[in-house]
């Protein structure tokens, strides 16, 4: 199959993200090659999020009611009309040639899936913060195939795939619903393919949870595999790195954050912790 044959929608779930939004669809207009399908999944939006996603034409909004990223991401999916089904973050911003770059993987058919690291634009060194995520994944991926992963800022699913596993997924609110679409695509003999390549730019702003908050996203991880009874050490290094990145800039945002916001006026900054998103 040829890559211009291809057809990808791009899913997009929020929940009162007005000062991320602008700057996650403005990267999709720069795309090189243009997504078929832009859809923003508003899950009870508050604030001006709507307002943002209006301003561009090509952005087709829809709703869904229960909150939780999962039933956002499940309204978005489902209704998508694309081969492909891009799935990124409301604080993701795109490289030019993401789109472009999907659709050149997925012209492999083994491929059902696909993800890559995260450079975390508002926090310390962004040109080069993504070298530990992009260790720390590659290495679960190449020696530890019983910790199958998706991440949600980055990846990408094909429709058919979706369609055979949608009804199976779990629902649970203490787990990862990126994860758990890995795990089921991994039992089902479906190829996740993690590229290196795949870059996309993402906001740091769960470091801003307090420890309690940053405690418990950690400890969804283990859970979600432990779930499906799927033990590794492999997970247990994934939040040791996430910890200690956590250790090493929450003490110092705030000054990070100012000296940023001098520096870089037109990237969204945040000082507010992120939302869980499996809770409603």
């Amino acid at each position: 199959m040829k890559n211009k044959k291809l057809t990808l929608s791009l899913v997009i779930p929020v929940f009162n993200e007005e000062g991320y939004l602008d700057a996650c669809l403005g990267a999709i207009a720069g795309q090189t090659v243009q997504p078929d399908e832009v859809i923003v999944v508003d899950n009870r939006s508050t604030d001006k999020t709507i307002a943002v996603a209006k301003r561009y034409r090509f952005v087709k909004i829809i709703s869904e009611n229960r909150q939780g990223v999962i039933f956002a991401r499940n309204r978005g999916f489902n209704v998508a009309k694309g081969q492909i089904i891009g799935r990124i973050d409301a604080d993701t911003v795109l490289p030019p040639r993401w789109v472009e770059h999907i659709k050149q993987l997925f012209a492999n058919c083994q491929v059902s899936a696909a993800t890559g690291p995260v450079s975390y634009y508002d926090m310390p060194l962004p040109a080069i913060n993504h070298y530990p995520d992009h260790l720390m994944r590659s290495s679960i991926y190449n020696w530890s195939p019983k910790s199958p992963f998706l991440f949600g800022s980055n990846m990408a699913i094909r429709k058919r795939s979706w369609n055979a596993l949608r009804t199976e997924l779990c629902r649970h609110q203490d787990i990862h619903e990126d994860l758990d679409l890995a795990v089921h695509l991994y039992q089902a003999g479906q190829k996740i393919l993690y590229d290196k390549a795949l870059l996309a730019g993402a906001s740091g702003r769960r470091y801003n949870d307090r420890l309690a908050q940053f405690y418990g996203y950690m400890s969804m991880y283990r859970r979600t595999y432990l779930s499906h009874d799927l033990h590794s050490l492999a997970g247990y290094a994934a939040v040791t790195v996430y910890w200690a990145g956590y250790l090493v800039v929450h003490p110092i945002r705030y000054l990070w954050l100012r000296s940023a916001g001098a520096v870089m006026p037109l990237e969204p900054l945040s000082r507010q912790a992120r939302k869980n998103p499996m809770k409603s």
